[in-house]
């Protein structure tokens, strides 16, 4: 059971690592550029792979004054699940020595 478990929990938590991080370069990225159309392929890529958890929070969340608050809170959900994977790795026994966490 953990030679399967495992591999797919270090998997999956550095995929919410991956898309935390990119959530904040998607941040970054719009205190320069507000256009998300342009600026090519890299630029697209990025809000393809973040637009699936942003709208939704954007929908629920209004904004505060001028200020997005949805990555803020995005990162902080995507925190807590990559704490819970980091926590169901440690109760299987999983060797996690390089990961980090």
């Amino acid at each position: 059971m953990n030679a399967l478990l495992c591999p797919l929990l270090s998997l999956l938590y550095l995929l919410v690592q991956a898309l935390d991080l990119a959530i904040l370069a998607r941040v970054m990225l719009s205190w320069v550029d507000r256009n998300p159309y342009s600026g090519g392929r890299w630029k697209q890529l990025l809000y393809q792979v973040t637009d699936p958890i942003m709208e939704p929070l954007r929908r629920l969340i209004p904004p505060i004054g001028m200020m997005d608050v949805s990555p803020i809170v995005a990162i902080l959900i995507l925190g807590a699940i990559a704490r819970m994977l980091a926590d169901m790795q440690a109760n299987a026994a999983c060797y996690i020595g390089r990961l980090g966490f």
